[in-house]
């Protein structure tokens, strides 16, 4: 992957810096501390930054929730690694509504959405395809480019929540149903992965150039950094099968995605998928993983085990943490196998831990 002059960003006036500390992270190496995505207030006396609800932009005025992002980002300064983005959401399930799937929103428009399971026929349904008049499909296009115009020079858009692969099908069939096709006829899923499987590339680029990413770099809506080209991918799928039935379906699509990519972090959502962890981490280019431990388990803190596991396979950790469980964290992990996410009340606090990453490292 060919490295292009690193982009300007009025928000972030060191991303050469940061860019220079993104590309070893992406390399297992490290210059002089680990990574650290830190956000501070600019000004702590001043009220915070006015950001628009989740799925803003789904309905009503798209410029006027772009204006809003950007006079929300103005407020923070962005510290170490962090690098000023904000991820367009219509919920969960945008690609299987891309692919024909209702849509549907609760009353006041903002907690989440779901797409309604719009495949009673298999035989009926395929092949699945995208329709480019797609109304979802033209509005989030629409509202990538109105991001972007609004952005320019300032802040990045950031890639999509995508949920493509296995779970593109879960949205569009259902999850009981979709278990028992997998047993039952394992043929037609092969069809059906197929077809989705050849459109994660040409939506993820239809999306990078809507957004302009190409001039400001990536994120994906985990705040990774790559000056080309990232995301974020997962297979929250993968919770309700084995080991067999996610490799047979699963990670051939997964390896597309992140051999698309060149580098990417994976989400990894509870649990139930922790099986499914020495397969994920042979996959080239998936080089990060970010542990969610899920609201009902113990505190992220206390899966340090399993931290260390992956890290032992070559992989590196997502650390969403306090300021004050950093030294925690830098006693136990390799530093050059994680990224620290985190805020920080003042930019004062943010620099000292900055300075106390390059000293303890």
């Amino acid at each position: 992957m060919t490295i292009p002059t690193v982009p300007t960003l009025e928000l972030k006036p060191d991303l050469a810096e940061a860019t220079e500390r993104w590309l070893a992270f992406w390399n297992h190496e490290i210059i002089d501390r680990p990574v650290c995505v830190i956000r501070a207030p600019l000004d702590e006396k001043a009220p915070g930054p006015n950001w628009p609800p989740y799925m803003a932009g789904a309905h009503g005025d798209m410029r006027a929730v772009a204006e809003q992002v950007l006079e929300a980002s103005s407020k923070l300064w962005y510290g170490g690694e962090a690098v000023p983005s904000y991820t367009p959401s219509f919920g969960p399930d945008m690609m299987a509504a891309w692919l024909g799937a209702k849509l549907e929103f609760p009353k006041d428009n903002y907690g989440t959405s779901w797409a309604v399971p719009c495949i009673d026929d298999w035989e009926a349904a395929l092949p699945i395809k995208l329709d480019p008049n797609n109304a979802w499909w033209q509005r989030m296009l629409e509202f990538c480019r109105i991001l972007a115009d609004t952005f320019r020079g300032n802040m990045a858009v950031a890639h999509l929540d995508l949920h493509s692969n296995m779970d593109t099908l879960l949205a569009m069939r259902g999850g009981d149903r979709l278990c028992m096709d997998l047993v039952d006829t394992p043929e037609i899923i092969d069809r059906a992965m197929a077809d989705v499987r050849a459109l994660y590339v040409p939506i993820y680029d239809a999306l990078y150039d809507a957004g302009n990413m190409a001039a400001t770099g990536t994120t994906g809506w985990v705040h990774a950094y790559h000056p080309v080209r990232t995301n974020t991918i997962q297979c929250d799928f993968a919770a309700l099968i084995g080991p067999r039935q996610f490799r047979k379906w699963a990670m051939p699509a997964l390896e597309e995605e992140a051999a698309h990519l060149g580098h990417c972090v994976y989400h990894l959502d509870g649990p139930e998928c922790l099986v499914h962890v020495p397969d994920l981490c042979t996959i080239p280019g998936l080089d990060c993983i970010q542990w969610v431990h899920g609201a009902r388990n113990k505190a992220f803190i206390a899966w340090m085990d399993l931290l260390k596991d992956i890290q032992s396979r070559g992989v590196a950790v997502w650390i969403p943490c306090t300021l004050e469980e950093i030294p925690v964290y830098h006693r136990e992990l390799k530093p050059e196998l994680l990224y620290y996410e985190t805020w920080a009340p003042t930019r004062n606090a943010a620099e000292d831990t900055l300075r106390w990453l390059r000293d303890n490292t």
